[in-house]
């Protein structure tokens, strides 16, 4: 995959440094060589367990059984046969959206509706838009039939009110009752919202407080969990971002609202692992069993682009209990990867820019791009998050000390327009 790392001053040791103050990365390295390293973990071998199908696990109140490893399509493309080789591998919750994927809307649903051809009853679609506080339920309903039509169904299972970070997009009374309006007309069965924005807790509590949603789509991984993280960072005064969150999932859980999570491997910078792992315990596995062993989680969805990748993935569906070796590679991820992973939800640097960057954003088009391998999408989504043009030159650096996790955020949003400016 593409890299692109941000150019940065060492000391003598090679310690990374910034404005003279002692680095994250240097102490979490320091300190993760008692506890893991390549003796440790020994080489990775070549994978050979075959997964068994996923388990099933009943979503909320909705009473849909679905694999609680479903399939994510934000990178699919035309491969219609990656969908039907999950589906026989024995995942049958396929997630999609309008805009999947970015580089084509509406191609993801194509390839999901042309790889499911007559398996409809045995499968759980969903699908999202982007409902505006603003606009109306013909509008809303208009976007339905068009995914019904490239989904080739007269219904969608859990249709979502897609990234909401707005309490008013949820309340929109024209969204209200294009929900109950497509309910009636069977359209769809159920409704939900996702999101992964910094006022995702404020509109998790008011979607709930007022049964507005029967499920709900949430970011959350390991390296967002307070508990985990604080293990090996107890020297550093760190701010947990969406602390709110494990309190809103219990409320979902409480309210019989289905749960599931994504953003689950923490910007998935997966080559970084290989040498660390062994067969049937990967780093994306160790990742999927911390979600999975979440008591309020009920199911995840992750990006599958390979029948390689579905194969490694599914292996963690039946061990869900997180084993001391994973916890192991988790710690060896973030101590890797903490200053360059952007935590979904935080942005707690936002304020802080005096040119009003949407640095998450910017940072997330980054991550499409340098870790994902998805260098037109993380230019696409560069561009419509109004870019980072403005860093090159800043000299307010007022962002600096702004991240809670320690993240450069001045050299990596200048390294993400130099990478992602056309």
């Amino acid at each position: 995959s593409v890299r692109a790392r941000p150019s940065r001053a060492s000391d003598p040791t090679g310690a990374a440094t910034d404005d003279g103050q002692l680095r994250r990365r240097e102490f979490l390295q320091k300190g993760l060589a008692t506890t893991v390293g390549a003796a440790a973990l020994g080489p990775r071998a070549v994978a050979a367990e075959a997964p068994a199908p996923p388990q099933r696990v009943t979503l909320g109140r909705t009473g849909l059984e679905i694999s609680n490893i479903g399939f994510g399509s934000g990178s699919l493309g035309n491969k219609p046969q990656l969908v039907r080789y999950a589906f026989d591998r024995g995942i049958n919750h396929f997630d999609s959206a309008e805009s999947y994927p970015m580089i084509k809307a509406g191609l993801a649903e194509k390839a999901i509706g042309q790889g499911l051809a007559g398996l409809r009853d045995q499968v759980v679609l969903t699908s999202k838009t982007i409902a505006k506080a603003d606009e109306r339920r013909g509008v809303f309903m208009r976007r339905l039939n068009q995914s019904l039509r490239r989904l080739r169904t007269d219904r969608i299972d859990i249709y979502y009110n897609h990234a909401v970070n707005e309490v008013a997009r949820v309340d929109n009374p024209e969204w209200l009752e294009f929900i109950e309006r497509a309910k009636r007309q069977g359209k769809i069965r159920f409704s939900g919202m996702s999101g992964h924005g910094g006022r995702l807790i404020e509109c998790l509590d008011h979607a709930l407080d007022r049964d507005l949603v029967d499920v709900i789509l949430v970011a959350h991984n390991f390296g967002a969990d307070p508990a985990f993280y604080e293990r090996f960072t107890k020297a550093f005064d760190l701010i947990a971002n969406q602390v709110g969150l494990p309190r809103v999932l219990a409320k979902a859980k409480q309210k019989k609202v289905g749960v599931v999570a994504m953003k689950t491997l923490l910007g998935a910078k997966l080559n970084d692992m290989r040498p660390y792992e062994w067969e049937g315990s990967t780093f994306a596995q160790a990742a999927f069993r911390w979600t999975l062993s979440q008591p309020d989680v009920d199911a995840l969805i992750v990006s599958m682009k390979t029948p390689a990748m579905i194969d490694e993935y599914l292996v963690a569906s039946g061990k869900p209990k997180l084993r001391s070796r994973d916890a192991r590679l988790l710690d060896s991820y973030l101590s890797r990867n903490s200053e360059s992973s952007c935590r979904p939800g935080c942005d707690a640097c936002e304020a802080a820019c005096p040119n009003g960057v949407a640095v998450s954003d910017v940072l997330r088009a980054r991550m499409y791009a340098a870790d994902y391998g998805e260098l037109e999408r993380g230019r696409l989504e560069y561009e419509k998050r109004g870019g980072a043009l403005a860093c090159a030159d800043c000299q307010s650096q007022s962002c600096l000390r702004a991240c809670p996790y320690g993240l450069p955020v001045a050299a990596l949003t200048r390294d993400a327009d130099r990478l992602l400016r056309s």
